[in-house]
């Protein structure tokens, strides 16, 4: 469309809708006055609907009172009829008794440590209810049981009694009851007689505010529905409150308590009966509803009252009025608006010649020719548009020259990046955030064996299944804004084979810093890992050559003085008794270095299984009890009462725990206590086993070396039993800590992985 028919609309379009505008202002005049006559009515309604709502609430607050006092008597009556125990107390008892009493059953209430309960009822659907989530019954069930009065503001209070409101029956919803309850503090437990209120309701219906409702509407036929709201709940689940976290099956919890509402719009009503009831006024709105156009007004009752009144016309009656009016002025407006367009197009011819001028500039322009200039007639707005379109065109050759020198320079710099990552001897591949990949380097294809269209758009084959849990942990902490560093694990090749590798993960962000794929490079260690090996070996095969240097000097010395006793019983053919003990304490002396020995060279047959370790510890303070009395040392065990199992080898453990027991013993000459301190962390399922004794310690110097092969500080030492007790703990997968201050004793650590509690 060209702009001087745009131009004609437009000036068309401004007569429109000044005309609109006319018709409008009548409409809404004549269909406000009209509206304000129904809201007066809707007033008139709501007035009579409040003065029926104080009849009917006096009528049901007598009907509630005789039944409530009704049920007090029954409940005073049961109680001298029945045990003061329940437990005594049988259902079939109570279903007898209610029969004879005149009410629909009868329920017996214990309160328990954290809630009250029915133990006992005639009916068996209340048994074993809980009454914790009941809203303000449960807290007027405890003001029963503390024998305290009943604050509740609902319900009939007496003295020991209180008697709420009609409501739903919790073990029945469809089901309205009529509660008292009783208790003076002669029973264990809350009498609690209820009846069927379904009566009472019924006919306060049939007398009270619907009653009134179905008059209004027959009298006034323009009157849909009348609807009465309660602000509180209105918009929340029926029957349903939620206080403190927990659900209330409650009569009293409704959104509508009387009339009828078919027509509705949930998402705005909810809004204008808040509203309504908050600043107390008046409150009007039109709407389509079921098929019909409709006048729908919120009123509130006077003060105190919780209740709106919705008051919906039907606004059809309205519309005819107005709909002749609209007509005829809608007539005269057309006619007008068709002479506007035909004398607004000529006007628009004239105007629009210079644009034409400035179009074709513009074109060519597009075309990527910037050399014409407009030439400039006027000084008014086309003039200074002309002016401008040639600043643009010199602007526009000056910036295509420098976007194009930019576009060369981010090709450049493109071509190298890709050269880089093409070229560099370390596997790159990028993933998106679904762990599919995304994009591989030549390295990669090479170190994994994986040609780039074997690999794109799939997962991480080349993790091996026992390590993608490891690698979704590692993912984990990528999107959380970590990057992980030289991290070395094992990869699988396309032919099976694994191989180390030392990985980076990083994550890749966008320009609002959002992360949106994550990239990887991986460097083949295999190599360095065997070399890596090597040495290791090497290192055993030294210590290996240093343990049997060792073990040779110690044999040797008992082995030079059995050697001296042959000799001379070779020259003598005797000994004396006290020779041969020599020879004997020499020959348990070597067994007993080559046990030791033979503990470190050769794997033990285990069997593990849930010990006791606190029976482990008494077990031993037992066995060493008469050599720590001889040394006048007290053992001093401290242990929580709960302490789970350690998977472990017993004798092991008794082997370990004998060994630094008997050290503390030996380090303590002029006796003194060793304490043993048993500890349980929760948070990381580990038992500790704390040993202090108080002797003479171990120098700053000699503390690194504890554990050596042969490296003691006792005359009679060999250092054995410390590495082998180290030794058992490392097989075990825990810790062994020695921490010791020369003069101010020793203490040994140990920490055991323990079962779950």
């Amino acid at each position: 469309m060209s702009i001087k028919a745009k131009l004609a609309l437009l000036i068309s379009f401004i007569v429109t809708i000044i005309l609109s505008l006319n018709i409008s202002i009548f409409y809404y005049t004549t269909k406000n006055e009209l509206q304000v006559s129904a809201e007066k009515q809707m007033v008139t309604i709501a007035k009579q609907i409040g003065t029926s709502l104080d009849a009917a609430e006096k009528s049901k607050k007598f009907m509630e009172d005789t039944l409530g006092e009704k049920l007090r008597s029954v409940a005073i009556a049961a109680q001298s009829e029945l045990d003061p125990r329940i437990d005594h107390v049988r259902n079939e008892e109570l279903a007898a008794l209610s029969l004879k009493l005149g009410v629909d059953d009868i329920t017996l209430w214990k309160r328990t440590h954290n809630d009250i309960i029915a133990l006992k009822s005639s009916d068996p659907n209340e048994l074993n209810q809980s009454s914790k989530t009941w809203d303000y019954w449960y807290t007027a069930f405890n003001q029963l049981f503390d024998l305290q009065e009943v604050t509740i503001p609902q319900g009939q209070k007496l003295l020991n009694y209180w008697s709420g409101p009609f409501q739903f029956a919790t073990s029945d919803p469809n089901s309205i009851k009529k509660w008292g309850n009783y208790y003076d503090g002669k029973t264990d437990y809350m009498i609690n007689p209820y009846i069927d209120a379904q009566e009472f309701l019924d006919f306060e219906n049939q007398i009270g505010t619907n009653a009134l409702i179905n008059y209004l509407m027959q009298d006034n036929p323009d009157i849909l529905e009348i609807t009465g709201f309660n602000p509180e709940f209105f918009g929340e689940p029926v029957f349903l409150k939620l206080k403190k976290g927990q659900l209330v099956h409650n009569l009293d919890v409704r959104a509508i308590e009387f009339g009828q509402y078919t027509y509705k719009d949930m998402g705005k009503d909810v809004k204008y009966v808040k509203e309504t009831a908050q600043f107390g006024t008046l409150f009007t709105t039109t709407g389509y509803l079921n098929g019909k156009s409709v006048i729908r007004s919120f009123v509130p009752l006077k003060e105190g009252s919780k209740f709106v009144i919705g008051v919906s016309f039907d606004r059809s009656a309205i519309d005819q009025i107005l709909k002749h009016q609209l007509f005829i002025h809608s007539t005269i407006s057309i006619s007008l608006i068709l002479l506007a367009w035909i004398a607004s197009y000529f006007i628009a011819g004239v105007l629009i010649k210079p644009l034409r001028h400035i179009l074709e500039n513009i074109n060519e322009m597009s075309e990527g020719r910037f050399g014409r200039q407009l030439v400039i007639q006027s000084h008014d707005e086309l003039g200074l548009l002309s002016s401008r379109v040639n600043t643009m065109a010199d602007n526009l050759q000056t910036y295509m020259g420098k976007l194009q020198a930019s576009a060369e320079e981010l090709r450049i710099t493109k071509e190298y990046l890709e050269s880089f990552v093409n070229h560099t001897s370390d596997a790159i591949h990028v993933t998106d955030l679904q762990g599919n990949i995304t994009q591989v380097n030549k390295a990669f294809e090479n170190m994994y064996g994986l040609n780039e269209a074997e690999v794109l758009h799939e997962k991480n084959h080349h993790i091996p299944k026992e390590l993608r849990k490891e690698y979704t942990d590692i993912l984990e902490r990528i999107l959380s804004g970590e990057s992980v560093a030289d991290y070395e694990t094992t990869r699988s090749m396309k032919n099976g084979k694994s191989i180390d590798v030392s990985i980076t993960v990083s994550p890749i962000r966008n320009q609002r810093e959002e992360i949106v794929a994550v990239a990887e490079i991986s460097r083949n260690i295999t190599a360095r890992k065997q070399t890596e090996e090597i040495i290791r070996r090497s290192e055993k095969l030294s210590v290996v050559g240093q343990l049997a240097a060792g073990v040779a000097h110690e044999i040797r010395n008992p082995l030079t003085t059995l050697k001296g006793f042959m000799q001379l019983l070779k020259e003598k053919a005797s000994l004396p008794d006290y020779h041969l003990d020599i020879m004997l304490s020499e020959l348990d002396r070597i067994n007993f270095i080559v046990s030791e020995f033979l503990v470190l060279a050769k794997p033990q047959v285990t069997r593990y299984q849930p010990v006791n370790i606190p029976g482990i510890i008494k077990d031993m303070i037992m066995l060493l009890d008469l050599q720590a009395s001889m040394s006048n040392v007290n053992f001093e065990l401290q242990a929580p009462e709960v302490i789970p199992a350690v998977v472990c080898e017993a004798n092991q453990m008794k082997q370990v725990f004998v060994n630094v027991l008997k050290n503390s013993i030996e380090a303590m000459p002029d006796g003194g206590t060793v304490t043993i301190n048993l500890q349980y962390n929760e948070k990381k399922c580990v038992v500790i086993i704390q040993i202090q004794d108080q002797g003479v310690g171990i120098s700053e110097e000699d503390l690194p070396r504890i554990g050596e092969p042969f490296f003691s500080n006792k005359q009679s030492g060999n250092g054995l039993g410390l590495m082998v007790s180290q030794r058992i703990i490392a097989n075990h997968k825990g810790t062994m800590e020695i921490f010791s201050t020369l003069g101010q004793g020793t203490c040994v650590r140990v920490q055991l992985s323990a079962l779950a509690v």
